[in-house]
């Protein structure tokens, strides 16, 4: 198998940082050594097949996005990015895992939605994947279904109280499919948004004329996540289930996970950085239809009442634990233009996969966040969230060699002419500046990224079996 040394870099964890080089034994990392380290009296620069130079830059451990959804059928459309391509996007960016949500619609047999989820990702990856399980349809079988997932190494299972008529769940089916979860150990995944009461408010507002992209945030109101937050937290409390709240965009369903958190409940929240950086003003509100490109549920928030601040500290504070995406990407044409004159129609989502690291590291560089914990929520906590942790979200002896080689000296500019490589016609961080750059990624011992150049290659990356989340007693 062939060896790599990372050699002069600062390896970067959740708990710290150091001097250090890393040694690379095939797919494992087989040592973390001090810098200029021998082997048997050699030098073990000397030794290795390659030796990679992070001189003055950090050595973190590869991005995991635990919330993307490829090739995902929604709106009479489906999202741009394939696997394939959605994957080589994510390597560009520094992110060496994804965990995408398989599918059961109405209808549909539980088992059946995760085995065409397989066969879609299947031999397309450019870097590892796993899956939780949307469960669409809650009765019987699939509740019966549920008890079996942990076999196929899903861990984890989403729920909506959102979209009714195409994944709502009421609060029966909530609480027969949290007990499940309770007994099980399955991670109960919600979309928290009250969606009868938003169907209503859709319906009003577009009797009145307003159609345009700006009125999809008007009518998804934040009482409307708050007041679901709660409820879910209730159902999770009643049942023993753990919950993790998805796409957390409101300063007040936060503090309901606060809350519950404080009261020693299993709950946990993800937030994502359109929710850091962008609002229902700047970017929903655009002239004319531009403000499609940002549509994405839960919405932007209103930087008049500072939820993007709330949500930094946030994770300051860990009241929310962890970054993902919610990657679900659409074009302009053909795709977000079904909702011209009609914002209900409009696809909800948008592409981040390509720059998440990125974005996060702008929080460090701002002095939101610190260096730690930029890679405790973008890699370590999600790991240990979804049950990968050991294997995934670490540099230490035996873990995957997902490395990331980044300079805080570099830029990267964002825009659909510089820095894309997601399967869309515009980019959501169009002008976007970061102070840093991801030079070199390394996914399970293979270097797929390297000064800005891709080396990857489709069906490189592996499904990961995961365990039960390690946050949980």
């Amino acid at each position: 198998m062939a060896t790599t040394l990372i050699s002069g870099g600062t390896v970067v964890t959740a708990t710290g940082r150091s001097a250090a080089d890393v040694l690379v034994d095939g797919e494992k990392i087989a040592a973390v050594l001090a810098p200029g380290s021998t082997l048997l009296g050699h030098d073990l620069a000397g030794s290795v097949d390659t030796v990679l130079d992070a001189t003055g830059k950090y050595v973190i451990p590869g991005g995991i996005d635990a919330h993307t959804h490829m090739q995902m059928p929604f709106g009479g459309t489906e999202a741009s990015d394939t696997f394939e391509t959605g994957t080589r996007a994510a390597a560009w960016g520094g992110t060496t895992t994804i965990v995408d949500f398989a599918i059961q619609r109405y209808g549909e047999r539980v088992m059946d939605g995760l085995a065409a989820w397989h066969e879609k990702a299947a031999g397309q990856c450019a870097v590892d994947y796993g899956f939780h399980q949307i469960i669409g349809d809650v009765n019987d079988d699939s509740l019966k279904a549920m008890e079996t997932l942990p076999d196929e190494g899903v861990s984890s299972y989403k729920l909506f109280m959102a979209y009714p008529g195409v994944f709502y769940s009421d609060d029966a089916q909530i609480y027969k499919a949290m007990r499940v979860g309770a007994e099980t150990g399955l991670m109960t995944m919600m979309h928290a948004e009250n969606g009868p009461a938003i169907d209503a408010m859709v319906t009003e507002l577009l009797a009145q004329g307003k159609t345009d992209p700006y009125y999809h945030g008007v009518a998804r109101a934040w009482q409307m996540e708050e007041e679901a937050t709660h409820r879910a937290i209730m159902l999770a409390n009643l049942t023993g289930a753990p919950l993790y709240v998805v796409h957390v965009s409101a300063k007040q369903a936060v503090e309901q996970l606060a809350a519950a958190r404080d009261n020693g409940q299993n709950v946990f929240g993800e937030t994502c950085p359109q929710y850091l950086y962008l609002s229902l003003e700047d970017q929903l509100g655009a002239e004319g239809f531009e403000g499609a490109k940002w549509v994405c549920s839960t919405p932007l928030r209103s930087k008049h009442e500072h939820h993007q601040d709330h949500m930094w500290q946030s994770l300051r504070t860990n009241d929310i634990q962890m970054v993902a995406t919610d990657h679900c990407p659409f074009c302009m044409k053909g795709q977000k233009d079904m909702g011209v004159g009609d914002f209900s129609k409009i696809p909800n989502g948008i592409g981040s996969v390509e720059h998440r690291m990125d974005l996060m590291y702008q929080g460090v560089v701002d002095g939101k966040i610190s260096l730690e914990r930029w890679v405790e929520i973008t890699s370590t906590t999600p790991a240990r969230m979804f049950g990968m942790y050991g294997t995934k979200g670490v540099i230490a002896p035996g873990a995957d060699a997902d490395v990331v080689i980044y300079d805080p000296n570099g830029h990267t500019s964002i825009g659909l002419e510089k820095t894309h490589h997601m399967n869309m016609d515009y980019s959501a961080w169009e002008g976007y500046e970061i102070e840093g750059h991801v030079d070199t990624v390394m996914s399970r011992g293979r270097v797929v990224i390297n000064n800005n150049e891709y080396l990857g290659s489709k069906g490189h990356g592996q499904y990961v079996r995961r365990a039960t989340s390690q946050y949980l007693v």
